[in-house]
């Protein structure tokens, strides 16, 4: 039998630089949400853990030299049982790779929510999460939430209205240190944030006013940026277009799910683009 389990792609709507720990760390503040499109992972029995890939990604990531999330998630929650069980695990790739939208912190939660299912784990599965990497946690709930300190600390979320999401990337990698090196000038408070927002407006106008405290940072290592945004910008009903955590990946915020649709599908081809709600809305659904 087949398990299965959604990866949805985490989007940082706004984030603060507030300093840095001794340990080297930046202490971040965020505001993560969950879109309606992501990778899925999938689990057979077997004997011993394994992992293959496919979906538009997978040679991509095949070629990638780093050990994959998934499997040190699987082989962590592994450790914990007495005979250590195996599965066969098969990761659908959709989301581009060192893109700013968590996509392989998505993969590792999803393995971990999975794996407990399929193994029957009943042990909390949150510390194994916040030893995975810094985003693993907020993954492993997938729901809007405040993230405080390395991005482990977490919060509940104000209240959302109803909005459309677009998320596009130039197809270039962006990576994560690259972009926190070249981040220059001081450090950020944290943002007061409503109890909740009356209407995607008024949350894209606050949003705004926060803004990415590495968006400057990505555009100098990563110019093409610049015409996404632009690009979304330009699209009808965009309420804000901005970057997405490291990025490359940025994000545009509508009044409904289908002005994101309809501003994604007008975007060039060659780049990769999405747009509908967020996962778990109403109108949102399992990851595409």
């Amino acid at each position: 039998m087949i398990r299965v389990e959604p990866a949805p792609a985490k989007v940082n709507l706004f984030l603060r630089v507030l300093g840095r720990g001794a340990d080297g760390y930046h202490e971040l503040d965020s505001l993560a949400v969950f879109a309606s499109i992501g990778d899925r992972l999938e689990a057979a029995p077997a004997d011993t853990v394994s992992l293959a890939f496919a979906g538009p990604f997978a040679d991509a990531l095949a070629r990638d030299g780093t050990e994959n999330l998934v499997l040190r998630a699987a082989r962590a929650l592994a450790a914990e049982r007495s005979a250590p069980p195996g599965a066969r695990l098969m990761l659908h790739k959709h989301l581009p790779l060192a893109s700013g939208i968590g996509g392989g912190s998505a993969d590792a939660a999803a393995a971990l929510r999975l794996l407990a299912r399929v193994w029957r784990h009943t042990s909390p599965l949150a510390p194994l999460a916040a030893s995975l990497g810094a985003d693993v946690p907020v993954c492993l709930a997938s729901r809007p939430a405040r993230m405080g300190g390395k991005g482990d600390m977490l919060a509940p979320a104000p209240r959302l209205p109803p909005l459309g999401l677009a998320l596009v990337n130039p197809g270039l990698p962006l990576a994560t240190g690259a972009v926190f090196a070249a981040r220059a000038g001081t450090f950020s408070p944290p943002a007061t944030l409503p109890e909740g927002w009356a209407d995607a407006g008024a949350m894209a106008r606050d949003l705004a006013a926060l803004g990415n405290d590495l968006q400057a940072a990505a555009l100098r290592l990563c110019p093409p940026i610049e015409a996404v945004l632009a690009a979304l910008r330009a699209q009808p009903g965009c309420l804000l277009a901005q970057l997405s955590g490291s990025g490359a990946t940025c994000f545009a915020l509508f009044a409904a799910p289908a002005g994101a649709e309809a501003a994604a599908a007008a975007l060039p081809p060659q780049w990769w683009r999405w747009g509908g709600a967020l996962w778990g809305a109403p109108d949102g659904g399992a990851p595409a």
